[in-house]
């Protein structure tokens, strides 16, 4: 059967990109254990939608409502973005989009993503759509493996994927080191790519060899997107020993990837790993004998953006394509990391 290709990337932020000593100034934070969390994160700036000020200068708490609608709108204006870009870079219109997949974790809403982006981008009406919501940071990849079933299932048609994440639209703030750690975190953005399955054409562009999912359910709750009573919001919360975990599970993750392939992790040429974190990619890097240059996307994209949840690996992917570095017959890997806990892997070749 004919591979699955991925032919473009595009992506896209909110519009305003702060420090994090901008955000401890705004916020008010003095507490010097929270402020070496965020001045020692590996970040230097995020893009955020930003509570709006009250008249004595502090940052107003949103509702949950509110923050659903930052949510909508965020999303909705990101993944336009992100999509056109996207369909510009693959040479198509939105004429050419037969299949619609929208992955997000930063709110829930009824339509989802997908039915409000085929009114938004007058999308054909009768475009196959999914909304994979929920899934978190790992989600990205999830989807891939069924936007790669249905494009190879129908040869020569383009799907389009968008991850969509308004992670300003997930925030609690009450000051303690567990929303704190969150806090200083993550970022606002979307990454859209194009998938198409073709005899021609797109034979410069990488395949979609495999993907595997190893989930470790002695973990399932050290990540978790939940409601929390106090704050009458969800919350997300992390365990400090996910580093740990998601390195000690990574060699065997990419080792069932690579089984029956005939390929070691040393025939990997290129890596692309979610940027969960300073933590998370120092555990990952040397759990599987990486080089700081074999990550130099993922710890690029999360100085420059934080953690984008489902979409960060494209953003790193996106990076590595205009590098102009990649050669025919090299090999890579997508790696994300999120609740479950999971670990989703995918084999690249170009």
């Amino acid at each position: 059967m004919t591979p699955a290709r991925i032919t473009a990337v595009g992506t896209s932020v909110s519009p305003n990109s702060y420090t994090q000593q901008e955000l401890l100034d705004r916020f008010g934070i003095r507490e010097k254990r929270i402020r070496s969390v965020f001045l020692n994160s590996a970040i230097e700036r995020r893009h955020l939608r930003l509570p709006p000020v009250e008249p004595d200068g502090t940052p107003r708490v949103e509702t949950q409502g509110e923050l659903l609608r930052k949510h909508v709108d965020g999303g909705l204006a990101m993944a336009r973005e992100a999509i056109t870009g996207c369909l510009k870079e693959a040479g198509a219109s939105i004429d050419d989009v037969r299949y619609l997949c929208c992955v997000s974790s930063t709110g829930f809403i009824t339509p989802g993503f997908s039915a409000l982006l085929i009114k938004d981008l007058e999308l054909a009406t009768d475009c196959a759509r999914l909304d994979v919501v929920g899934m978190g940071c790992n989600a990205g990849l999830n989807a891939l493996s069924a936007v790669s079933g249905w494009a190879r299932a129908h040869p020569g048609q383009l799907a389009i994927m968008v991850c969509v994440e308004v992670c300003s639209a997930a925030y609690v703030f009450d000051g303690t080191m567990r929303t704190s750690v969150v806090n200083s975190l993550f970022g606002d953005g979307a990454a859209a790519i194009t998938v198409r399955a073709a005899d021609r054409d797109d034979t410069d562009c990488p395949a979609l060899l495999g993907f595997a999912s190893r989930i470790f359910t002695d973990a399932i709750d050290a990540m978790r997107y939940s409601w929390d009573d106090d704050a009458m919001k969800f919350s997300f919360f992390l365990d400090p020993e996910i580093p740990y975990v998601v390195g000690a599970h990574a060699g065997p993750s990419v080792d069932r990837l690579l089984a029956g392939t005939r390929l070691r992790r040393t025939d990997i040429a290129h890596w692309v790993v979610h940027s969960g974190g300073k933590k998370v990619i120092d555990s990952v890097r040397v759990n599987l004998g990486l080089s700081r240059h074999d990550v130099r996307h993922t710890t690029g994209v999360l100085r420059d953006y934080g953690n984008l949840s489902s979409g960060s690996f494209l953003f790193s992917l996106q990076r590595l394509q205009r590098e102009d570095v990649v050669r025919p017959g090299d090999h890579g890997v997508l790696m994300t990391m999120g609740p479950g806990s999971t670990i989703e892997t995918a084999l690249l070749r170009w």
